[in-house]
């Protein structure tokens, strides 16, 4: 098993018994990425230990934040906390992976989070299959998997939606984003160094107190190393 994933788990407050449980998931996850990556283009590398830091603890790095949004959402809709494993199609909070990809960060946060659906939105249906079985490996009953572009996704669908691998925003793509929102639902985009994200959102029209940009702490990423590619940040934004 990965050292720096346990490592990585610990690093970000994860309890040890969700730690013994995620852990080895993970580890099932990073070996499906591996053995498919060269056919399916799914991440940018081969090697697990920079899979695990890079992409498996960047994903979970914004786990307890998402979790209060949907805790927020729930709380909203007057459903009552929930711990136990939600099944698709149970009332609960749903949270979508827009252009999911090899399931980054849908799949590990699913993974975390089994008290609510997941929905992978994808567009390329070779990589839907490996989603499709990549969850079913993992035992994720909490997960379904859409073969579907952003602009074609029925409106109003979601609560909470999030991605990690889109371009910098324009307004064509976050009016896209925000229409299959539910009313009153949150846009969580995982995002780099802080001053582009002001710029970014300047160009959108969004002024710093209109959205809430959140750092990230990444395991063996933010900590080893000042530098502007290692700053992350999740950016929040309401419906």
């Amino acid at each position: 098993m990965s050292t720096k994933l346990v490592q990585g788990l610990q690093k970000l407050n994860f309890p040890q018994e969700q730690i013994e449980r995620l852990a080895p998931l993970m580890e099932s996850y990073i070996n499906e990425l591996v053995l498919f990556n060269s056919a399916y283009n799914l991440v940018n590398t081969n090697d697990r230990e920079e899979i695990a830091v890079r992409h498996i603890l960047d994903s979970l790095s914004a786990a307890r934040h998402i979790k209060a949004l949907a805790d927020e959402r729930a709380a909203l809709l007057g459903q009552e906390p929930v711990s136990a494993p939600a099944n698709p199609g149970q009332e609960a909070v749903t949270v979508a992976d827009i252009g999911s990809g090899g399931g980054l960060p849908g799949i590990p946060l699913a993974a975390a989070l089994p008290q609510y659906n997941f929905v992978l939105v994808e567009r390329m249906s070779k990589r839907c299959a490996f989603l499709e079985n990549a969850s079913a490996i993992l035992g994720l009953k909490n997960v379904v998997v859409k073969n579907l572009e952003l602009e074609k996704t029925p409106a109003a669908s979601f609560d909470i939606a999030t991605f990690r691998a889109f371009r910098p925003l324009d307004n064509k793509m976050l009016k896209s984003l925000l229409a299959v929102l539910k009313p009153g639902g949150f846009l969580a985009a995982y995002k780099a160094r802080g001053s582009k994200i002001l710029e970014e959102m300047g160009a959108l029209g969004y002024a710093p107190q209109d959205y809430k940009s959140i750092a990230l702490e990444v395991p063996f990423l933010t900590d080893t190393n000042s530098g502007d590619d290692r700053e992350r940040n999740l950016v929040v934004i309401s419906k």
